[in-house]
């Protein structure tokens, strides 16, 4: 099945698995808070990577992708970087960022939007690190040259047919959760 025939394929089962179940199509009962983060973790892990959106200088949208940890329990991402880059001073200026993951094998996508807070703690730095990077910094978690971008949500939408989690027909709204 190629990637053109697997929207119309997806969106057909959904549209008969509602019918099935009773339900108006047009109308889907939405899932509940639990399975959507649930998704929204599945569609994270397969798609590993993400996209970081911060505020440019003039108040452009920044984005560039990166290698980011898996959410913790309450659905916070970390980060590894170069305190010296670009998304660190945009940070610094405006703490609201967006970390778009997007999975081209399920067609799924989950968008976190949420406060950024960077942190030099060596706890941390040591517990949130790959021995991959290792080439790019020169002493590893302890280094000067690595430092954390922890990203707390605010609201967390999701749309993953293939997980049962679908975007609103009519409005096209993504199945969200908002945080305190």
């Amino acid at each position: 099945m190629t990637r053109k025939s697997i929207v119309p394929a997806l969106l057909l089962s959904f549209l008969v698995a509602q019918a099935v179940a009773g339900q108006d199509a047009r109308h889907p009962v939405a899932p509940d808070r639990a399975t959507i983060l649930d998704v929204a973790r599945q569609v994270m892990h397969d798609a590993r990577y993400c996209a970081l959106v911060t505020l440019g200088n003039d108040g452009q949208p920044q984005a560039r992708v990166v290698d980011p940890f898996l959410p913790d329990d309450g659905m916070t991402v970390w980060i590894g970087t170069n305190p010296i880059t670009r998304k660190v001073a945009q940070i610094r200026k405006d703490a609201r960022v967006t970390l778009f993951y997007f999975d081209g094998e399920s067609l799924s996508y989950v968008t976190i939007l949420g406060r950024a807070e960077l942190v030099d703690d060596p706890t941390e730095k040591a517990k949130h690190w790959k021995e991959e990077w290792a080439p790019l910094y020169t002493d590893g978690s302890r280094g000067e040259d690595y430092l954390l971008i922890r990203v707390r949500p605010r609201r967390i939408e999701v749309v993953s047919y293939g997980g049962g989690v679908p975007n609103d027909p009519v409005t096209w709204r993504p199945a969200a959760v908002d945080f305190p």
